[in-house]
């Protein structure tokens, strides 16, 4: 199947710009918010993408993949394997343009993220972690029919991406620092093409949990790794069992390292937007912050990326307890 995927090229500036036109109908333009942090504190300013219409930022990347299908892709109706963001995303952007869409979903997926995709009129096929891992690596689930749009490993879906760091680099130009969680690659991959095309010396930082960390792996043995002991937590939305091949040759360009935080740093952080910005994040929006705030990323400016804010209120309530 991988054999006939089409080959891997570098994402360029003038299609980042243009995807940015072609959504800017159905996303937001979602602000920069300085955390007021005690004097020796890094300065850190929080992309709040959680203020997206589907509370994620891969609203972006499937709304542009979705306009690049072909009339008669979009007839066939659309698929994709997700954890609730990519799912809410691409059934959006479909409802939108009128296109069935079916979502093979994680079966621990948080119940909010699910409620969501199905009220978007998603169809949703529940699968174990390993059985949709495996059907991304594959490109490819058995009985699904119509068009697939992986939810990172596709050039028009990480394009759609690349349009928050035009933003973020128009709305803080004196970034030193941007970070954003690793699951799949496709956020810091779309993001990092655009910082790296405008301002080289940013540095592009990813993080993951410390249950799930394979691109730190990946980044310390010089190849794309599997995580040995992977784990499951409430960092759903992040920390993958693996880096894939494909993923690995679109981030090594445009990502400097990758940052590892505790489960306890990220709830802290969770538990600081929520008192300082009155933000609430999933467990992946928060690892960037957790990162910024242990000194790992230097003083700043740091831009810290808050990817979502799909979590179960009650679960949120208790994570912050």
């Amino acid at each position: 199947m991988t054999g006939l995927l089409p080959d891997i090229r570098p994402i360029v500036l003038d299609e980042i710009e243009a995807a940015r036109q072609r959504i800017a109908s159905t996303i937001q333009r979602t602000p920069l918010f300085r955390l007021d942090l005690d004097p020796g504190m890094p300065d850190i300013r929080l992309k709040l993408e959680n203020l997206q219409p589907t509370n994620s930022y891969k609203i972006r990347g499937a709304a542009n993949a979705l306009a690049m299908l072909s009339a008669a892709d979009r007839q066939r109706g659309v698929w994709t394997i997700s954890a609730g963001n990519a799912g809410q995303g691409i059934a959006y952007a479909a409802r939108q343009a009128g296109v069935p869409c079916t979502v093979v979903v994680l079966e621990t997926a948080p119940a909010a993220k699910i409620e969501r995709m199905r009220a978007l009129g998603a169809k949703l096929l529940p699968v174990p972690h390993e059985i949709a891992w495996k059907a991304m690596g594959e490109h490819a689930f058995p009985g699904v029919e119509g068009t697939f749009i992986h939810p990172f490993d596709n050039h028009d879906f990480i394009v759609g991406h690349g349009s928050m760091g035009l933003e973020i680099l128009e709305d803080a130009p004196d970034t030193a620092v941007v970070i954003a969680g690793i699951g799949g690659g496709g956020l810091i991959t779309g993001v990092g093409s655009a910082i790296k095309a405008l301002k080289p010396s940013v540095k592009v930082y990813g993080v993951e949990p410390e249950t799930a960390a394979p691109m730190a792996r990946s980044l310390a043995l010089g190849s794309p790794q599997n995580f040995p002991g992977w784990q499951a937590s409430f960092v759903d939305g992040a920390g993958g069992r693996s880096v894939f091949p494909r993923m690995w040759q679109r981030m090594q360009p445009v990502v400097d390292g990758c940052l590892v935080v505790s489960l306890e740093q990220t709830r802290q952080a969770m538990r600081m937007m929520a008192e300082k910005a009155r933000v609430i994040s999933e467990g992946a929006g928060a690892l960037s912050l957790a990162a910024a705030l242990n000194g790992q990323a230097g003083s700043g400016p740091i831009v810290a990326i808050v990817s979502g804010g799909n979590i179960d209120i009650e679960k949120f309530r208790e994570l912050l307890a």
